[in-house]
């Protein structure tokens, strides 16, 4: 109990309560120890195979959530993008359940906390772990760059691709943790994944066939807002999943929330396709940005009018003054 309260002392007062919950309960859990640990041996054998079999590919459209980028990038990135990119994040699926089963939400609720800020505590530590495990890495992409002769462009957004991966993944899983059953979990999973895959190969590929033959700072440009906007719009949608169901009461005038995000998924790519046809390959970020925002304000709990109240009247009414002659 000491050594607990001891822990908790040392962090800063400036951070958030389920920030600090989540942090050290995330620590503890085997899913970060033991993946950290045996990152560092498949890094190491993965270079060794990597140099073994000489160059990597170069690609030409190196961007954040070029996923063909990764896979052709050798070995390392291969083992980087499964470990920090998927296999981490997927940690996230026991998440929610834990809070849900037993209740522990309700008293969250009771609290000064909403449903945002436990959401968000706990997809911050889980991306916070994947992001360190990642980190770490970085020694060896140093070494590729120097004794391997990879461009330093490609390192960079294969990098950012793997942070850009396992933040989707990791708020996927944490909304499909929401769910009780383990059938409903591998559904939300695999139909957040298939949503998101789709809304972000229609305008990456597109922009790309649009801005080959273009400047290379118009390819980096809208290659890339739309690589951030589908990494924005994805986290947006998995927190959304997980706190539509933390609503304590559905009032009976109101679609479930759940149903209503779940219908997000199926339209966000249609809308994204109709974006990116409609600006000629360039802005489909602009249907990623705005399904994004309706995915932030869709679970919104309406509030009834307030009745119009008429002022009490505390004096007690006058009596009737009696006659003389009663």
């Amino acid at each position: 109990m000491h050594h607990a309260m001891a822990e908790f002392r040392e962090l800063p007062d400036r951070m958030h309560p389920m920030t600090v919950k989540e942090l050290q309960q995330g620590m503890r859990r085997a899913s970060f120890v033991y993946p950290f640990l045996g990152i560092h041996v498949l890094a190491i054998a993965a270079m060794a195979m990597e140099f073994a079999q000489g160059s990597v590919t170069r690609n030409e459209h190196a961007g954040i959530l070029n996923l063909w980028m990764l896979v052709e990038s050798g070995p390392f990135w291969n083992v980087v993008a499964l470990v920090c990119g998927v296999g981490m994040p997927l940690g996230g699926l026991i998440l929610m359940g834990q809070e849900l089963e037993e209740g522990n939400h309700e008293l969250l609720l009771l609290t000064r906390l909403n449903r945002w800020a436990v959401v968000k505590g706990k997809f911050l530590i889980l991306w916070a772990v994947c992001a360190l495990s990642f980190i770490s890495l970085l020694p060896y992409v140093v070494v590729r760059y120097f004794i391997g002769g990879v461009e330093l462009l490609q390192e960079l957004m294969c990098g950012l691709s793997v942070l850009a991966c396992a933040a989707i993944v990791c708020a996927g899983t944490i909304g499909a943790s929401s769910f009780r059953n383990i059938g409903g979990r591998i559904g939300m999973v695999l139909l957040f994944l298939g949503s998101f895959l789709f809304s972000a190969f229609v305008p990456l590929f597109f922009c790309a066939m649009v801005t080959k033959n273009m400047h290379a700072a118009v390819f980096q440009i809208f290659f890339n807002l739309n690589g951030l906007a589908a990494t924005f719009c994805y986290v947006v949608l998995g927190l959304t999943v997980a706190r539509s169901r933390l609503r304590l009461v559905v009032h009976a005038y109101e679609v479930k929330p759940s149903w209503l995000v779940i219908g997000l998924l199926f339209f966000t790519p249609f809308v994204v396709s109709m974006c990116t046809a409609m600006t000629a390959a360039f802005g489909g970020f602009v249907g990623l940005i705005g399904m994004a925002l309706v995915g932030i304000y869709a679970d919104v709990t309406p509030k009834a009018k307030k009745l119009p109240t008429r002022p009490m009247n505390l004096t007690p009414p006058s009596q009737p003054m009696a006659s003389p002659g009663a």
